[in-house]
């Protein structure tokens, strides 16, 4: 089975940069990265020292529910390039040791028993084998340490 990384889509991120609301109602703060965390969902690449970011409340959920987890993420503030959607592990996963994945049904429910913190070498065969439960429709991949949304996988 092949997975693919899928980074926040170029339509929601633009209307966030031209001013738009976040997730919660609030324009994006901005600010300067310091290159210690600051990945891009986007581009899925860290920010690099000096250039400007958007700090926004993210929701990846169509649906207001219970299991529609909302948390901080960042963007580039200028225009980057949305990485494309692959099976190879994107820089700013491949960068860090390990990650929280967690599988989810196709009514964006948390599907108990698929989640857990994965050590990045082995995060594609843990999310095959949480693509083995035919219930589990996307993947999430979130961090260890804030639990904020990284990227969602899909099937291939």
């Amino acid at each position: 089975m092949v997975v693919i990384f899928k980074a926040l889509d170029s339509e929601t991120v633009a209307a966030l940069r031209a001013g738009g609301v976040d997730s919660n109602g609030q324009l994006p703060e901005r600010h300067v990265s310091d290159s210690k965390g600051n990945p891009c969902r986007h581009c899925l690449r860290d920010i690099e020292k000096g250039r400007h970011m958007l700090v926004l409340g993210h929701r990846p959920f169509r649906s207001l529910q219970p299991y529609a987890e909302s948390g901080p993420i960042f963007l580039c503030a200028d225009a980057c390039p949305r990485h494309a959607d692959s099976d190879e592990l994107p820089p700013v996963i491949a960068s860090r040791p390990r990650f929280l994945v967690r599988g989810y049904t196709d009514d964006e429910r948390i599907r108990y028993g698929t989640g857990g913190v994965v050590e990045t070498v082995d995060m594609i065969d843990a999310c095959e084998r949480i693509f083995a439960d035919p219930q589990v429709a996307f993947i999430h991949v979130r961090s260890v340490q804030n639990n904020c949304f990284f990227c969602r996988i899909e099937r291939g």
